[in-house]
Formats: structure tokens, C-alpha cells, sequence
């Protein structure tokens, strides 16, 4: 019986303060101070890149930038490896021909 309150608690913990730890929205211990685009919230592409579902380069390519495209910084994350992202979301022109591509996503810096 003391057992199983163990469990439970141990449980509970574990899922109480495990997410805060994850890249989708909670604390990041190792984040330092981002100083490659000195705090700005727009940024101007100067080369091709593609844009990631997660910050990882194995994961599924959502949509390919071209260069000058602008991108709209969400926030930064910087992985176990020390590799920097940035979680952009691409300009709503309703002119544009990617209507049907995701806007957000992330690209490594």
C-alpha cells in the first residue's frame, strides 16, 4: 500500500515537472543571450534555408525560404548540442503564391 503511494507520487511529480523541460514552451536552463540577431524581431533571410517541424535536422522539412525572405522571430531555442534554432513564422502576404505552406516553423541559425 505505501508502495503504491510512492508510485503515485513519483508519478505525479514526473508529470508536474517533466514538460517544463521540453522544447515545446517551457524553461530552457541554457539559453544564453541570442546576440546573432541582437534582439530583433524581424529578420531578413541572406541565403536559402528550409524550415524544420522542430528544431532538428532530421525532422520533416515543412517549406524551403529563399533569399530575402522576412521571417518574424518567435523565440530561440539552443539544443543538448549547443545547435542554435529560432522559431520563425513567415509574412501572411496575401499576394504571395505559398498560401497553402505553413507560416511557422523552425530554422537552424
Amino acid at each position: 500500500m505505501i508502495n503504491n503511494y510512492i508510485k503515485n507520487i513519483c508519478l505525479i511529480s514526473f508529470a508536474l515537472f517533466a514538460p517544463i523541460y521540453l522544447p515545446a514552451g517551457g524553461i530552457q536552463k541554457n539559453l544564453n543571450n541570442f546576440s546573432c540577431f541582437n534582439k530583433a524581431k524581424e529578420i531578413v533571410l541572406d541565403s536559402n534555408c528550409s524550415v524544420y517541424i522542430m528544431p532538428d535536422l532530421y525532422s520533416k522539412k515543412l517549406r524551403y525560404l529563399k533569399t530575402g525572405s522576412t521571417l518574424l522571430i518567435l523565440r530561440q531555442w539552443i539544443t543538448s548540442n549547443n545547435d542554435r534554432w529560432v522559431r520563425v513564422q513567415t509574412s501572411n502576404n496575401i499576394f504571395s503564391d505559398n498560401l497553402n505552406k505553413p507560416i511557422k516553423g523552425w530554422i537552424k541559425a
